[in-house]
Parts: C-alpha cells; sequence; structure tokens
C-alpha cells in the first residue's frame, strides 16, 4: 500500500463526519446529526462529489455517502470538513449489508450515481438496481421514497426500466439524455469523477427517478429476469 493511502487511512480515523463498520447504527442517524431533517444516502459513493454537491444545494436534509473504499471516501470527506457541511457524513460499509446500518423506512432516498453497471450477464445480481438491492432498499426506505439512478451506461439504464417494469416500481422520471434536456433540477447536473471520464463512451447521461411498490414479488422472479437477459444477449 502507497504512503499516500496509509496517511489517508490514518487520518480518516480521525474524521468526525466517518464511521467505518460502526456497530449499531440503526435507526440512531437522527442523533448523529443531531436533528431530524430527511436523511438521504449515495451509494457507492466514490469521491463524494455528489454527497457533497446535494448536501449543498439541501442544507435542510442530511446526507450520507457509503462506499467500501477508504481512499475515495477520504476526499469527499475532506472536501466536507474544509467546507464546514455540517449535513454530510460518509460510511464505510459493503453495501451488500445496508439494512445492517439503518433502521425500518429510516431513510426518505437514495441516489445511485455512476455505479459499475456490472455488464457481463453474470454479473448481473452486483448491479445496484438488480431486485436483490431492492429489496434491501426496501426495509429502509420510506413508502414512496426515492431512489435515484444517474449513469452513463445505457445497458444499466435498460436494465433498471426493465427491473422497474417487472417488480411494478413506478417511474417518477426518465431522461434519456440529462445533458440535452433542458429546465432539469439542479442536482442533476452535479458532475463526479467518473461522468467526467465518460468510461461507457456513450457521450450522454442517463437518469431514472422511481419508488418502490407496496410490496414486492418473490424472489422467484429473478429467475425470470436471468432468463430474459440471457435470451437478449443470446447466450444458452
Amino acid at each position: 500500500m502507497g504512503q499516500k493511502k496509509l496517511v489517508r487511512f490514518a487520518e480518516l480515523e480521525t474524521f468526525s463526519n466517518v464511521l467505518q463498520y460502526p456497530e449499531n447504527t440503526q435507526g440512531t442517524w437522527n442523533t448523529f446529526f443531531e436533528n431530524r431533517n430527511p436523511l438521504v444516502l449515495e451509494l457507492a459513493c466514490g469521491k463524494g462529489e455528489y454527497t457533497v454537491g446535494l448536501a449543498e444545494l439541501y442544507p435542510t436534509k442530511n446526507f450520507i455517502g457509503v462506499d467500501k473504499k477508504g481512499n475515495r471516501l477520504w476526499v469527499g470527506a475532506k472536501k466536507a470538513i474544509n467546507h464546514h457541511r455540517r449535513n454530510v457524513a460518509f460510511l464505510r460499509i459493503q453495501i451488500e449489508q445496508i439494512e445492517q446500518y439503518f433502521g425500518t423506512e429510516e431513510v426518505d432516498e437514495i441516489w445511485i450515481t455512476f455505479p459499475d453497471p456490472q455488464l457481463r450477464i453474470s454479473k448481473a445480481k452486483k448491479r445496484l438496481t438488480h431486485p436483490r438491492f431492492l429489496r434491501s432498499y426496501f426495509q429502509i426506505l420510506k413508502p414512496g421514497g426515492k431512489i435515484h439512478l444517474k449513469t452513463d451506461s445505457p445497458d444499466l439504464y435498460n436494465f433498471t426500466k426493465k427491473v422497474a417494469g417487472m417488480y411494478g416500481c413506478k417511474i417518477l422520471q426518465d431522461v434519456d439524455d440529462v445533458h440535452a434536456a433542458p429546465g432539469l433540477r439542479q442536482e442533476l447536473y452535479i458532475k463526479t469523477h467518473y461522468e467526467s471520464l465518460d468510461i461507457a463512451g456513450s457521450n450522454r447521461v442517463h437518469y431514472l427517478c422511481f419508488s418502490l411498490p407496496e410490496h414486492l414479488p418473490s424472489p422467484l422472479l429473478d429467475k425470470t429476469l436471468q432468463q430474459q437477459l440471457r435470451d437478449e444477449a443470446g447466450m444458452d
């Protein structure tokens, strides 16, 4: 491990706005932020540009950037400290275990910005809008809570729309090309490091906002979804 990372990991231990694999946090975030403002998560937040950007736009909401990479979290946490943003925190955990850190209906919104699209069909279950994850979000989101996806991957964008349709989600907004659409909310123009790279080479950014149904279908439907993905890819 490089010296720079070692320094950052040491500093993370001293940051009051960073929690690393904490215990007994379910239902306690109002206490942590010392208010009862709405709670918004950014999953796979990377360097936290979106988390901090949202916090600056909405000072009456609390924001938590979630990622497993401490070296990346350091960047956002440091910026939040330097900008005196008291409505920002960062949580270093595995997203697969998100239910262990938030209580039932404790979260108001979830942002998923430029996650790894996991393009291989065999890796579909790792996509952060896969039903496997939606079931976790269902546990922690308030009824009607919004999930926002912003991605430059047309594959992940279309996959998420497919999942939304199959699992009874309500699509609240669908923007095929953010930077070509006029009059969008200011939050949609926040740029992350990964957006600037245009890794997908699509030259456009897709946005979906949706809410979960009152009841999610049985996990047995996941097999149908997987088979449809295989059929679309021409796999046996």
